[in-house]
């Protein structure tokens, strides 16, 4: 019988050697309010204490193939395509690792001398989810490359979101600051709360719409944007927003470059919704979290 994995005691970790598991091996992040679900190849899904009032991504069941949908990074390093957890994309991987531990998840995946090792967990008394990605050239050459981080809103009841399209393609709202997408879908009309996803460092580029990041026509594994070379800067309004960032990135031989992303969410009282405008959401509890990260 093939092995997929063993436990490593010492660590207190079940490591996981082949990303063709039977099915997704998962692992579940968060002991308070904010909760994410990650398999083995950084599918799942984060939700805000109700895993169907306050789904933050979007996941979809019995889909076909299984387990797409997720927290995905996107490497095009010299005309190759890749991702560290080895899917949607599913380039062969020269290495591949997923270690599920006790609250966090680490997902290593190395491709002609680029190592990315992704970090995933929920911290106590944060309502977020950090994703550490540590790229390495461990070659003895140059290397530059791009990457596209990518999530996809879920419309706040999970069950609403997938049955209701004649409403739901007319909600989706976005608002981009610096590096950081906000998803304010009905925030103005009936919601106190907001969700964002952000990187700390400076981006290229970012997508908002999933139709052109994606491409009508393709998915997960063939997305529009990423076989373009780079975001079009797409503004969601109405369809499906999503969040992805686009960054270039040169590496010298044995450098290494750590980017932390933060998938967040926010509740704001009544009286504080907006900036002073009226219009622009009021982002100080954002920044707040943000820079803690």
């Amino acid at each position: 019988m093939k092995s997929f994995g063993h436990f490593d005691d010492v660590r207190k970790e079940y490591v996981i050697q082949s990303p063709q598991t039977p099915y997704p091996w998962i692992n579940y992040l968060g002991t308070q309010a904010f909760f994410s679900l990650i398999s083995n190849t950084a599918g799942g899904y984060s939700f805000y204490k109700d895993a169907r009032l306050r789904r933050i991504t979007r996941y979809r069941y019995n889909n076909v193939p299984i387990d797409m949908g997720g927290r995905y990074f996107y490497i095009s390093d010299n005309g190759t395509v890749w991702n560290p957890g080895w899917s949607p994309v599913k380039t062969a991987l020269d290495f591949y690792e997923c270690r599920h531990g006790m609250g966090y998840t680490v997902i290593t995946g190395k491709k002609n001398d680029l190592k990315a090792e992704a970090t995933f967990f929920v911290p106590q008394n944060y309502d977020g989810e950090v994703q550490q990605l540590v790229l390495t050239n461990e070659g003895s050459t140059a290397k530059s490359f791009k990457l596209f981080s990518f999530a996809e809103w879920c419309l706040w009841d999970a069950q609403d979101d997938c049955t209701n399209f004649q409403r739901n393609f007319s909600t989706g709202r976005v608002e981009v600051e610096g590096s950081t997408i906000y998803h304010k879908t009905e925030y103005r009309d009936r919601r106190d709360h907001f969700a964002f996803y952000t990187v700390n460092d400076t981006i290229d580029g970012y997508d908002t719409d999933r139709d052109a990041f994606i491409g009508l026509y393709n998915g997960f594994g063939d997305p529009q944007a990423v076989a373009n070379g780079k975001a079009s800067n797409s503004f969601a309004d109405g369809w499906s927003p999503i969040a992805s960032h686009y960054k270039e990135i040169t590496l010298q031989p044995g450098e290494s470059k750590t980017l932390v992303f933060i998938l967040g969410y926010v509740e704001m009282p009544a009286d504080k919704k907006f900036e002073a405008d009226g219009v622009t959401i009021n982002k100080e509890k954002a920044h707040a979290m943000i820079e803690q990260y």
